[in-house]
């Protein structure tokens, strides 16, 4: 079993969806995202070096939040695939993006995705 890193309820406003209106005036997004990790040596050593820095994981997925697409399976695929190349203790990484305000009719906290990518 897998030692996990987790970041929850990251919130970005961004211009992500397939309607006009989506990519004008944007909208708050709840992302999480859980890393496979090996964390043993870290714990042994207390080092920032036998880790995955969680900030700097913050940061790369501020950025793919930040560039606009149509679907949210295309940005939790782009956040997969640059934590995996940015970082090569992950193992394996699962991205959940939450809309929070879609335009389609109903009552609900929000719609999204998640995704599991393994190396």
């Amino acid at each position: 079993m897998m030692d996990k890193i987790f970041l929850t309820g990251m919130q970005f406003y961004a211009y992500h969806g397939v309607f006009e209106a989506e990519n004008q005036i944007g909208q708050i997004f709840i992302v999480d995202v859980e890393l496979d990790v090996d964390l043993k040596k870290a714990g042994e050593t207390d080092e920032l070096e036998h880790t995955v820095n969680y900030g700097l994981v913050y940061e790369d997925i501020k950025a793919e939040m930040s560039i606009q697409s149509k679907l949210l399976e295309h940005v939790a695929e782009r956040i997969a695939k640059i934590l995996f190349s940015h970082y090569n203790q992950i193992m394996a990484v699962k991205v959940k993006i939450t809309k929070m305000n879609p335009p389609i009719p109903g009552v609900y906290d929000g719609v999204g995705v998640e995704i599991h990518r393994t190396r």
